[in-house]
């Protein structure tokens, strides 16, 4: 019974050991490769019944390449460039712009959409990953008309 003592006491205290040295931490210390990076160009101050250039470039951080559905929504309705939906593949060494213009009449609040998607055509072979953490990402802008 002595020998089964010290081994169970033993092994609990490389057990313990092996937790305060963080060995347990695995995959944790890794940076996480993200699906999408967004880098957003659009003006905040145009004058009344300008044009509006916008432009979104995407980039992913994943080895596979993704097929991405961008477009714009607001509550105002806005006419012309505004409502083009734009379907791209983006892969980690080749990101990509897309471009909207559109004229502003009055203040606009709106909505820059980017949905992960399965369509097929859009990457060579038709070689893509859709995430498990999330398809859809969205942020918000607001140009204020002089």
């Amino acid at each position: 019974m002595q020998g089964l003592s010290f081994t169970s006491t033993a092994a609990t205290f490389f057990l313990v050991l092996c937790l305060q040295l963080g060995i347990n931490e695995g995959q944790d210390n890794e940076t996480i490769p993200q699906p999408l990076l967004f880098q957003l160009n659009v003006p905040s101050t145009p004058d009344e019944n300008q044009e509006v250039d916008m432009s979104l470039t995407l980039q992913t951080q994943y080895k596979e390449c993704l097929v991405v559905k961008a477009y714009l929504i607001s509550n105002t309705p806005v006419d012309g460039g505004f409502n083009y939906i734009q379907t791209r593949c983006i892969c980690n060494d080749h990101p990509t712009t897309l471009y909207w213009t559109f004229v502003v009449t009055q203040t606009l609040t709106f909505r820059i959409m980017v949905d992960i998607v399965k369509d097929k055509g859009i990457c060579p072979n038709d070689v893509a990953v859709v995430p498990i953490s999330g398809n859809r990402y969205f942020t918000d802008r607001t140009v204020y008309v002089n």
